[in-house]
């Protein structure tokens, strides 16, 4: 969804598989969106899809859309939800090996 900066109102919204967590970078006049293991392109202006890849045979997690800026920068709340993510999963295993 893009909001007008100046108002808060809705501009256009776009509807991505799922509702799971989305990791989204804008450059120039292109948003790159991931979520739920598949990778969509999309107009900043319009919203409008340019491209999707559901990167058939590569799972369901999280994504990492890398560009110049992320090599130097990293994205920290993507970082943030993987190791979340990871913690979690660890977590379960240890619990279901533990009442095994």
């Amino acid at each position: 969804m893009a909001l007008n900066r100046a108002t808060g109102q809705q501009v256009w919204a776009t509807h991505l598989k799922g509702s799971d967590f989305v990791n989204v970078i804008v450059q120039d006049e292109t948003i790159v969106a991931s979520c739920r293991g598949e990778i969509f392109c999309l107009d900043a202006l319009t919203g409008n899809a340019r491209w999707h890849n559901p990167l058939r045979g590569f799972g369901w997690g999280l994504a990492t859309i890398a560009t110049e800026d992320t090599l130097r920068f990293g994205n920290p709340p993507v970082l943030a939800e993987k190791r979340r993510r990871d913690e979690e999963a660890a977590s379960a295993a240890a619990s279901g090996a533990a009442s095994a």
